[in-house]
């Protein structure tokens, strides 16, 4: 563990965020000083809660995933791993941050929804589909043919829901991947993948899982209403009401309410950890101390992303995206174009801020023994999200339906599958998840809500924003992949030709 690096590491994630949002803010949007300023400190919080964070996560959280895989797979019981698999995707799931503000947002601006079964719908969807993709892991069936069966019906479902609620449901499965749900899914796939089929076969656990929420809280959809509600997040309503209590009010006044959050996000951690150790695990004294000092970095660099992420940057998201959003709509022209620029570039740089994102594209290149360079992923990873975001953009602006963007995504998705490798389909589907963490959820989703709040159409077209973000790396990561294959090849066949060329002129002499 070397918190230096990654500190720089967060550094230069994050830094360019800060800078962009600051320079489009004092100068195009004339956003106040004091809005600003908070939008600075929070940067600061979230750079070293997610150094913090990320040190905790190669100490603790990545090997008792990776420790309680392997030791529920040599156990060789298939009912105890497909059992004990629910009970952690469910549990965790409940504990995600994300899907607590998510549930508020979706309550906003849908009436008949109640949070609490919301929240235990998205939970039961996780946890049925972690069984189900470890199952896929034990079984060896193909990931190419389980993504595209799960996908086709979800499809056929979307034609039978609400228009309003296909957003949602595709939104769901990439809140649901977080920064305390990814890094176990992901070590949970390592630990029993090395036991039965080898490491590479890992990838691809969590675009499953990814895949449950969507379903689920699509099924969901026919059983309610569709009355709208205020479509106001009372959590942003108070952060900016925050204006005249002075710079750092904004941050201490929620520090307590999010210790609660981060706690209860770790609790379950903690709570699997007991049991499993108790049950299972059976480690050494020294390697307690490790995975404790872990849980305890994660859970204060937990709290302290949060507290920057919901002290400054949500706020000033909101403020900056209905300010160029309300001058896109009024006038048009070169605003419309500041607007989709500005998200384009927003997009290819937040990816890289989430804490998720870092934890697989270092599995990624650990895994390939560094084939797989995490820049090059990472450039992948950044084009597919500008393109998201400079899309949802267009969307908050002009309303048009979802569905014309994720129906041939989605196609294409799936027509890439038969052209790329498995291992980088499994990335794919991974990074589809990873991507759309907190500071999407946060920031980006709080960037778009405001651009669309300018044009009247804030209850339809505030989600949708998550779920382009969770489409693109789909395409981007597989055409990376189809690149990577055909340099492979032509490598190999240059070989081929170079020894029998020497095998030619072994028999001249």
């Amino acid at each position: 563990m070397n918190l230096i690096e990654k500190l720089k590491e967060t550094v230069i994630s994050v830094l360019p965020v800060m800078v962009i949002v600051i320079l489009l803010g004092a100068s195009v949007a004339h956003l106040p000083f004091l809005m600003l300023a908070r939008f600075f400190i929070g940067g600061l919080f979230l750079i070293l809660g997610l150094t913090i964070f990320l040190a905790g996560v190669d100490l603790g959280i990545q090997p008792m995933g990776e420790r309680i895989g392997a030791e529920l797979t040599k156990k060789r019981n298939l009912g105890l791993l497909l059992f004990c698999a629910f009970l952690i995707g469910f549990l965790v799931t409940v504990a995600e941050p994300d899907i607590q503000v998510f549930g508020s947002q979706v309550k906003s601006v849908f009436s008949s929804v109640n949070k609490n079964v919301f929240v235990f719908v998205i939970a039961g969807g996780v946890g049925i589909f972690l069984l189900l993709g470890l199952l896929r892991s034990v079984l060896d069936f193909s990931i190419k043919i389980s993504l595209s069966v799960l996908y086709i019906l979800i499809f056929i479902l979307v034609h039978f829901v609400p228009e309003g609620f296909i957003g949602v449901g595709f939104d769901s499965g990439g809140a649901t991947t977080g920064p305390m749900t990814v890094p176990f899914i992901l070590a949970l796939g390592l630990g029993v993948s090395s036991v039965r089929q080898g490491d590479k076969e890992s990838f691809g656990l969590t675009g499953i899982t990814s895949v449950g929420p969507v379903l689920a809280v699509l099924i969901y959809g026919f059983f309610i209403s569709q009355e709208s509600g205020s479509g106001v997040d009372s959590d942003i309503v108070q952060a900016s009401a925050l204006g005249s209590e002075g710079l750092m009010y904004s941050f201490t006044s929620i520090m307590p309410h999010i210790l609660k959050d981060a706690v209860f996000s770790v609790l379950p951690v903690v709570f699997l950890f007991v049991v499993f150790q108790v049950s299972l695990l059976h480690m050494t004294k020294r390697q307690v101390i490790r995975i404790v000092i872990g849980i305890i970095y994660s859970f204060v660099g937990l709290w302290l992303f949060l507290v920057g992420v919901n002290g400054g940057f949500t706020e000033t998201g909101r403020q900056l995206g209905y300010v160029l959003g309300k001058k896109a709509f009024d006038f048009g022209g070169g605003w419309f174009a500041l607007l989709i620029i500005t998200g384009l570039i927003l997009g290819a740089i937040v990816v890289c801020a989430e804490p998720a994102v870092w934890v697989l594209t270092e599995q990624v290149e650990a895994v390939s023994g560094g084939t797989i360079k995490r820049r090059l992923l990472l450039v992948f990873l950044s084009s597919g999200a500008a393109v998201a975001i400079g899309l949802a953009m267009v969307r908050a602006v002009c309303g048009f339906s979802l569905k014309w963007i994720l129906i041939p995504g989605y196609a294409l998705s799936l027509i890439l599958m038969i052209f790329s490798p498995s291992l980088f389909t499994g990335i794919a589907f991974d990074s589809g998840g990873v991507a759309s963490g907190p500071i999407t959820s946060t920031f980006v989703l709080s960037f778009a809500l405001g651009a669309a709040g300018c044009s009247g159409s804030e209850s339809n077209d505030i989600f949708g924003v998550i779920a382009l973000v969770a489409m693109t790396p789909l395409i981007a990561i597989q055409i990376l992949g189809i690149i990577y294959s055909f340099k492979k090849n032509r490598e190999l066949k240059n070989r081929a030709a170079c020894i029998q060329r020497n095998i030619d002129s072994l028999g001249d002499l």
